[in-house]
């Protein structure tokens, strides 16, 4: 408890007199009664970013995890809100986005999620937004970065797939053994 505090660029300095807010401070020096304000604490202002995994089962009995990015921010405006309203903003958006995939992703089929992760996407920003707004934070994105299959949906998946790329190449090479037996006939007569 000195006269005076330095807030370091990129934050919001609270203030306290005799324990109860008083103000917000924005960056640099800030003078102070020695015994009656300090600084309390510090809103960072920087974007920061949270990975959230959650496992969750689809509509055709899929286990599957799905991995989501949200980007955040304290709306410096609402300092005291970011700073006294929320312990952990991190919890805050995890729970949200728990909530919004648990409820989104069971009623989708495994290739449904594929297709519509960017709807889903969109749903947690806007559940987000909603919500953390309340709180002093601003919500900048959120995306759905990773849908991961069971590992044996996933191999049962790639061997679909290599079999039905398996099924076009040997129609491809019928097709040319019989352009080719035409042609033979074609010259021979």
């Amino acid at each position: 408890m000195g006269c005076c505090a330095i807030v370091p660029e990129a934050h919001i300095g609270v203030v306290e007199r005799f324990g109860k807010f008083d103000r917000t401070e924005h960056p640099g020096c800030v003078c102070l009664i020695p015994c009656v304000t300090d600084v309390t604490g510090m809103v960072p202002l920087n974007v920061r970013q949270l990975n959230v995994r959650v496992e969750t089962k689809t509509s055709d009995n899929v286990f599957i995890i799905m991995e989501v990015s949200v980007q955040y921010e304290a709306i410096p405006d609402k300092a005291y809100d970011a700073f006294y309203r929320l312990t952990s903003p991190a919890g805050q958006i995890n729970s949200f986005v728990y909530d919004v995939v648990r409820s989104s992703a069971p009623t989708m089929a495994l290739d449904e999620v594929f297709e519509e992760k960017q709807k889903i996407a969109v749903d947690i920003k806007n559940q987000l937004i909603d919500a953390m707004t309340e709180f002093g934070f601003r919500i900048l994105d959120a995306l759905v970065v990773d849908i991961e299959p069971d590992y044996t949906v996933k191999e049962a998946m790639n061997e679909q797939n290599a079999s039905r790329r398996m099924r076009i190449a040997a129609q491809e090479k019928a097709e040319a053994e019989k352009i080719m037996l035409v042609k033979n006939a074609e010259a021979e007569a």
